[in-house]
């Protein structure tokens, strides 16, 4: 009888709790590489049996999708009872205590449509190896606690692959008789083979340099397929910003001669920090005011860094095992946040990196995927590349940050950094590491790796008269989540502020950041006039849902005076929050939607205020998501959700005509576009400002909308025209959407721009677009960037994948399915968009849940689709 699929043996979980070291080490590896289309790699591992593992113990190497060629041991070939093949690995059985493990594989880099281990982008040889994917070049301990040296030694065609790139410096380049040629590299910094990365092909390179504190030269060198280079400056001005800044604020420098970044066009990440060698999806490395908006700028800016900084935490320390990943994941995300508040505004980017919490890793939290930041299982690894491991994962150090102090904290990274050097830690050792180093008690603080879930807070305060003092209740709960019902109260830094009724700050003791501890706590506060207004988790000091009852004119006083920005503008997310669900209920009820004043006057000051920068202001004039208003329902119901943020964006618009008028005309300007943080931000509230005239419906905005969207000088006004504009039926929505495609057909990147734009416009019929973009010769489900530009966008749109009928979900099931047979990995994170239909009220539940059966019940599914939709739709 066949084993029933969810018996199968690689869809069984593997457990934190059944981690052992490993039986053997490898101290170095050579590997060769002979390029063609059936690539031939050669490897000689030295291996040493480690200390108290027992004689005859067998060697088991990962091994997937390639022919084994040969096998010896110090030079002997081994027989076929001295080993055995499998579909997952290859095992020794009896090998000596120390030996050289010789391996030839083959494998076609060309077919390998999975895009994990030797792949081909175009007419570029390329590699992406995390988490597992070196077992698709050669057989290997695939796991981040074997750390060893890498040589590589590559092979190609000349003419061909001009290019050849691996880790670590450059020790020959020699041209071969046959048109060939070879380089060989060498990386003296032991580390895991998901670190391991080659790269080969026809490439041009921007080249500069960068001096580090201690005097040394590095070269820097960012490669490109041709004609691309001139959209390479502002990544290589991003890279040095991000050497220099790591210097200044953890003084950690560069440790190799050279430093290389490769753009890919088919990848399935962002970008791989690779040592030396990163490879970057090509969305994250070119930009030029054409092609790219202020958005990507700031991507670009980020996600450089991030790599940059992870040549420290992450490759000279990495984790012991993937259930740590966030130890090196949510370091790095804390530090690049640190790093776009140094160079943006700290205020902008606090409150971004906090939207994108709220959409992204607040509702996995709240679902079947949730999982806690150092997860307890998985059955495939890459689906635990998650905002919850990532975004929560930053959230907990900022956390720690927040409780040490910056300067404290960073001595804590420093010794951690030193203890670890060179091998893989977990999070317990670096917790431990800031502890040790400042003396502070964080053994309580650990739950928040090992606890999922979104903590909720409320407060109430009771005030004393008599004694002029304020008492703060304050409560935290943490609602069940998949095999944890119950929950531990956590450690938990809180920032509180209080507001007189004329909107003074009331100077507080103690200064410090509270520190909840407890189920419930309270704190009291001396010298308090009556009526003060709590300003409570400044900054989200603690990634928590605040439940409390405050009323609108307090809202509204800290909408207009808080001094904290985070919180200044959290007021007006939460009073605007309270109205829109207020007019989502009468929608629903067939009653007309109110106009509420107090709440368009608050909005009007701060379209008035004269002392906000400008990026800031926008961010106070942009209501709620619709994907945050949605998590404040009982039931999502994304039709309701949509009508009452189309009236409050009517009223807004309605409203202040002659000031939003002005703002545009103000900020017109005629300088040069530059995508620093301040011209960034003139544009963001300008084209804010035309937004809400659009959606007010004033016919005078219309025709600069279409001028906007068809000759503006920049690729961010011309996309927020676009996107306007998109959302109707006009003809200047055809018109603009035909000369983008005119202007960019034949640039892969920025035509995803035309794709994406269709896809999220708010329209009934989007599906039907969406349906015919698929035929266009530009789209591929092969290539992951098109996929999440068109498809993902699809499933990100309110309107259209929220149907009634469902067709928005069944049609969007189908995509998911035909990907997996391409590229599991892309598959399964797109089908995470199914995993909230609990939440949907009717008829949208029923409609998704048949849809998510429906993969589920198709055969043959990876493990890694499986893995999502399996946990999506269990009990």
């Amino acid at each position: 009888m066949p084993e029933p699929d969810n018996q199968r043996a690689d869809r069984q979980p593997i457990r934190l709790a059944d981690y052992r070291p490993p039986d053997y080490l490898i101290d170095a590896i050579e590997l060769s590489f002979d390029l063609n289309d059936e690539t031939v790699v050669r490897a000689q591992s030295r291996v040493r049996r480690k200390d108290g593992v027992a004689e005859g113990t067998p060697l088991r190497l990962d091994g997937e999708d390639m022919a084994l060629r040969a096998i010896a041991i110090d030079g002997e070939p081994l027989t076929g009872d001295a080993f055995a093949v499998d579909d997952s690995g290859l095992t020794i059985h009896n090998p000596p205590e120390t030996f050289t493990l010789e391996i030839e594989t083959a494998i076609r880099p060309a077919e390998n449509t999975r895009l994990e281990g030797l792949y081909r982008s175009n007419a570029l040889y390329c590699t992406q190896c995390e988490a597992e994917g070196f077992r698709r070049i050669t057989y290997w301990p695939d796991r981040p606690d074997v750390l060893a040296r890498f040589r590589t030694a590559i092979t190609a065609d000349k003419a061909a692959c001009p290019v050849l790139l691996s880790n670590g410096n450059l020790v020959s380049q020699t041209d071969l008789p046959d048109g060939r040629h070879l380089t060989i590299w060498d990386d003296p910094f032991p580390k895991p083979s998901y670190l391991f990365a080659l790269v080969a092909g026809d490439l041009e390179r921007r080249q500069d340099s960068f001096t580090t504190a201690s005097g040394r030269q590095v070269e820097l060198n960012i490669w490109v397929e041709p004609g691309r280079v001139p959209r390479t400056a502002y990544a290589m001005d991003a890279l040095q910003r991000s050497m220099a800044w790591d210097e200044t604020a953890y003084g950690l420098e560069y440790d190799l001669d050279v430093f290389h970044i490769v753009a890919v066009d088919d990848f399935n990440m962002g970008a791989m920090e690779n040592k030396s060698l990163n490879l970057f999806n090509a969305k994250y490395v070119l930009a030029d005011p054409k092609t790219a908006t202020d958005t990507d700028y700031a991507q670009i800016e980020a996600i450089v860094a991030h790599e940059y900084f992870h040549n420290w935490t992450g490759n000279r320390v990495t984790c012991r095992d993937w259930f740590q990943l966030s130890l090196k994941e949510g370091l790095t995300v804390y530090r690049d946040q640190q790093f776009s508040a140094d160079m943006r505004s700290a205020a902008v980017t606090r409150i971004q990196d906090v939207k994108s919490l709220r959409a992204r890793q607040f509702p996995e939290d709240a679902g079947p995927l949730a999982h806690p930041v150092r997860p307890a299982s998985y059955i495939e690894i890459n689906n635990f590349y998650t905002a919850t491991v990532y975004e929560k994962g930053a959230e907990v150090i900022g956390m720690l940050a927040t409780l040490l102090g910056q300067d404290r904290f960073r001595e804590g990274v420093r010794l951690y950094l030193q203890r670890h050097d060179g091998g893989a830690a977990t999070c317990d050792e670096f917790v431990a590491a800031l502890a040790d180093a400042t003396g502070a008690d964080l053994d309580q603080f650990n739950r928040w790796y090992s606890q999922a879930g979104t903590p909720e807070l409320s407060f109430e305060t009771d005030y004393d008269a008599g004694a002029k003092s304020l008492r703060l209740t304050v409560r935290q709960h943490t609602p069940p989540t998949p095999g944890q019902p119950d929950k531990l109260p956590l450690h938990i830094p809180l920032d509180i502020g209080l507001l007189a009724p004329d909107g003074t700050e009331i100077a507080l003791r103690p200064d410090r950041p509270l520190e909840l501890r407890e189920a419930e706590a309270t704190f009291t506060f001396a010298d308090v006039p009556a009526d003060a207004v709590v300003s409570f988790n400044r900054g989200f000091a603690a990634p928590a849902r605040v439940s409390a009852a405050q009323a609108p004119e307090s809202l509204a006083l800290l909408f207009a005076n808080d001094p904290d920005p985070f919180n200044r503008w959290e007021a007006g997310q939460r009073y605007a929050t309270q109205r829109l669900l207020d007019w989502a209920r009468a929608f629903r009820a067939g009653q007309g939607m109110t106009e509420d004043a107090a709440l368009l006057d608050a909005y009007a000051r701060n379209l008035a205020a004269t002392d906000l920068e400008p990026a800031y202001q926008a961010l106070l004039l942009t209501p709620p998501t619709l994907t945050n208003l949605g998590e404040q329902m009982a039931e999502i119901d994304p039709q309701a959700a949509f009508a009452a943020h189309r009236h409050l964006r009517q009223q807004v618009g309605i409203r202040n005509r002659e000031a939003l008028w002005d703002k545009v005309r103000r900020l017109a300007g005629n300088e040069p576009y530059a995508p620093d943080a301040d011209a960034a931000g003139r544009r963001a509230l300008r084209n804010t400002a035309l937004a809400y005239l659009a959606a007010a419906g004033d016919g005078e905005v219309d025709d600069l909308l279409a001028r906007q969207a068809t000759a503006a000088d920049n690729m961010t006004d011309r996309m927020a025209a676009l996107a306007v504009l998109a959302d109707g039926d006009t003809p200047a929505r055809a018109e603009a959407l035909a000369r983008f495609h005119n202007d960019f057909a034949g640039d892969a990147v920025t035509i995803d721009k035309w794709f994406q734009v269709q896809a999220s416009a708010l329209r009934d019929d989007v599906l039907r677009d969406v349906e015919r973009l698929m035929g266009d010769a530009a789209f591929s489900l092969h290539r992951p960037n098109k996929v999440r530009a068109l498809i993902g966008a699809f499933a990100a749109n309110p309107v259209g994948f929220h149907r009634e009928d469902g067709t928005g979900y069944r049609f969007f099931a189908d995509q998911v399915l035909a990907v997996d047979k391409l590229n599991p990995q892309l598959a399964a994170r797109q089908a995470t968009a199914l995993q909230r239909w609990r939440r949907l009220r009717e008829p949208q539940r029923g409609h998704m849940r048949a849809a998510l059966e429906s993969v589920a019940n198709s055969p043959q599914l990876s493990r890694d689709l499986y893995e999502i939709v399996s946990k999506s739709l269990a009990e």
